[in-house]
């Protein structure tokens, strides 16, 4: 039976897996299996070494100086220790992604479109982890440093399990996973990679059966079946396509979260089934949990976040909304899209504060 071809994230990212991407990640746990058996000390620069490789074989030399090229700007910037100046940096090295020219010249390395986006979805990415080393320098005493130099940056930024798509681990808790040395026991991390890999390949199986039975986002496509369909059916249609959703995103995000569990990482939670949430603010924290962290620890928290008057919640909280709509690509229906999930978080945490007056509760 012929699969529904519509979700074009599923299909660029299963195409790509299947061609390189799947055998990189095998590379990687074969280099970082060997450093940690043999010269653990070394681990972050084998792997630097590994990921750098990888990133040139895939997107060739253009597409690697752009990259690194990006995180040279940000570490130059960083010397500063301004944060603002920081992001400024960040802000405009995405918005020449979306430059036309820019555009044009980047399409005219590769042969087709889906390696242009490859590029294009792998400096996304790489624009939050330069954004993160940046601020953490910023942060940082000058006696802390020399745990914040040039190639712990690219160490960093190389990584490979998280280098195209994610998840998004923040630099403070990279370097400090990554610096910790453990008792390696092949026998432990052979259980782990056999376990991961059951379950990942059962995800798969369920992404694939629905994606070959259901055809969610093919009648999402036409306004037709939509327009006939009743309100429950079209309440069953959206729950289908966020399920679908979801086990997509175990699958994406439970890859490379087993490579960081077998490098001594702890890669952030997978997220939560959509099934059990019943709001914004919990969806926002528990599905893409790597992203929630950086949102916080970069944006809500040095805005004021819950701790600052109610306009400055507001304030942090938009412009947290704002960031995420401009870094998925900025396009209106993303704007639409963040400022219903502003209002929504909003209105939640107002009624919570309302509740929690001492008059309403004894009203309740």
């Amino acid at each position: 039976m012929p699969q529904d071809p519509m979700d074009f994230e599923w299909s660029y990212w299963i195409d790509w897996g299947r061609e390189r991407i799947l055998w990189l990640l095998a590379g990687h746990l074969l280099v970082s299996q060997m450093s940690r058996l043999l010269v653990e000390k070394y681990k972050p620069w084998c792997l630097m070494v590994y990921g750098m490789a990888a990133c040139w074989l895939l997107l060739g030399i253009k597409g690697f100086a752009v990259i690194l090229l990006h995180a040279a700007i940000s570490f130059a910037v960083a010397q500063f220790q301004l944060s603002l100046l920081s992001w400024l940096c960040s802000l405009v090295l995405l918005s020449t992604l979306r430059i036309p020219a820019v555009e044009e010249t980047k399409r005219k390395w590769y042969d087709t479109e889906n390696e242009y986006y490859l590029l294009l979805f792998t400096v996304s990415v790489r624009c939050l982890f330069c954004t993160s080393f940046s601020l953490e320098y910023c942060w940082h005493a000058p006696t802390q440093k020399s745990s914040h130099s040039f190639p712990w940056m690219l160490a960093y930024v190389f990584y490979y399990p998280t280098f195209h798509n994610g998840p998004l681990v923040n630099f403070d808790e990279f370097s400090k996973q990554m610096r910790r040395q453990e008792a390696f026991s092949v026998k432990t991390n052979l259980s782990i990679l056999i376990v991961g890999i059951i379950r990942i390949f059962f995800w798969w199986c369920l992404a694939e059966l629905m994606i070959h039975l259901m055809y969610i986002h093919a009648l999402y496509s036409s306004a037709l079946p939509l327009e006939s369909a009743s309100y429950w059916a079209l309440g069953g249609l959206a729950l289908a396509q966020v399920l679908f959703f979801y086990v997509k995103y175990l699958i994406l995000y439970g890859v490379p979260g087993l490579l960081l569990q077998m490098d001594g990482l702890k890669p952030p939670a997978l997220p939560c089934c959509v099934s059990l949430m019943h709001s914004f603010t919990k969806m926002w924290r528990s599905f893409d949990v790597g992203l929630h962290r950086f949102l916080v620890r970069y944006i809500y928290v040095p805005m004021g976040g819950s701790q600052s008057s109610l306009l400055g919640t507001l304030s942090s909280t938009a412009l947290t909304f704002a960031f995420v709509s401009y870094w998925h690509g900025g396009q209106s229906y993303l704007w639409y899209w963040g400022a219903l999930n502003w209002l929504g978080v909003i209105v939640e945490n107002g009624t919570r504060r309302i509740l929690s007056i001492s008059l309403i509760q004894d009203l309740i």
